[in-house]
């Protein structure tokens, strides 16, 4: 039987094309392997599935303040504040972003229907602790023009990152397969078995104890920053999963004298540019570092 369709009948929810997709993106593993959705599969075989879009029947809107950056009739670019989930999930079905767009944004009932298949307008994500710009679709057409450009590496993601340490070098790449750590399914960890990972960064300020980086990421995996600093060596400020134990907790860092309270770890998605599907124009946005990082930057 081909991989597709063996997913197709054991995959509650999902339509055929959808999971098509998460073989496409590298979501769906066969022994550890990436592989096509017309493999066929053999006895013995065992299959992965990182089921990446949680499918909700609807979302309740919910008033919740958004700083929109830039808006149309066809999309928005949204400033999301650390602490705000992009998408709901197991255990969390309020309070998300999506909920705050269905609300902002009145999406029409073709649209909640087609966002029931994908994820309610949001065309890509970022870690609940992960503040900066973020781009969502108003309409099903400009959602997959999108998710197309994602998927072709034909969006700039940038982003600023405080890791632990003095980097040797003052530019970097790491190209370092991403899977999901099989002991604990929350966490990922770099793996040859993984799906294929790219972050480029380079130094913009260095500190005693901590690098400042600009953080370009090829592509979108999940967790992929926090991952490939810890794998260098070079943790993300305030990353509790990831940091190996050199924050003795997220709350408190201690920075010479002084003990910094941030609820949150060091990484801010400060440039996005892409093409807009309609009006064929190149889009870019810059996003300044949120108070509590300005002022954790002015500590040290």
């Amino acid at each position: 039987m081909r991989l597709d369709a063996y997913l197709a009948e054991h995959v509650d929810g999902w339509s055929r094309s959808r999971l098509q997709r998460l073989v496409e993106n590298e979501d769906v593993l066969v022994n550890d392997r990436a592989v096509k959705s017309s493999y066929k599969l053999r006895d013995g075989d065992v299959v992965e599935v990182d089921l990446v879009e949680v499918p909700v029947a609807r979302f309740e809107p919910e008033n919740i303040p958004l700083d929109i950056i830039f808006e149309d009739d066809d999309l928005a670019v949204i400033n999301k504040p650390a602490g705000m989930i992009v998408h709901p999930g197991a255990g969390v079905q309020s309070g998300t972003l999506a909920n705050a767009i269905a609300f902002h944004f009145d999406l029409s009932e073709q649209s909640v229907e087609a966002q029931a298949r994908g994820r309610v307008g949001i065309v890509h994500r970022l870690d609940k602790d992960t503040s900066g710009l973020i781009v969502v679709a108003k309409n099903d057409e400009v959602h997959e023009a999108l998710s197309e450009q994602f998927r072709k590496r034909l969006v700039f993601k940038s982003y600023i990152a405080l890791v632990h340490g003095p980097t040797e070098q003052n530019s970097g790449k790491i190209e370092a397969a991403i899977g999901r750590n099989k002991h604990n399914r929350l966490r990922m960890k770099v793996a040859g078995t993984g799906r294929s990972a790219v972050t480029i960064w380079k130094v913009r300020k260095r500190y005693t104890k901590f690098t400042l980086l600009d953080v370009e990421i090829k592509t979108g995996r999940t967790h992929q920053i926090r991952v490939h600093m810890g794998y260098i060596n070079h943790p993300v400020v305030g990353d509790e999963i990831y940091n190996e134990g050199r924050d003795n907790t997220i709350a408190d860092i201690h920075v010479r004298n002084a003990v910094v309270t941030m609820r949150r770890f060091f990484l801010h998605a400060e440039r996005l540019s892409f093409t807009h599907p309609k009006t064929g124009e190149r889009m870019e946005f810059t996003q300044e570092l949120p108070s509590e990082l300005r002022e954790f930057l002015q500590l040290l």
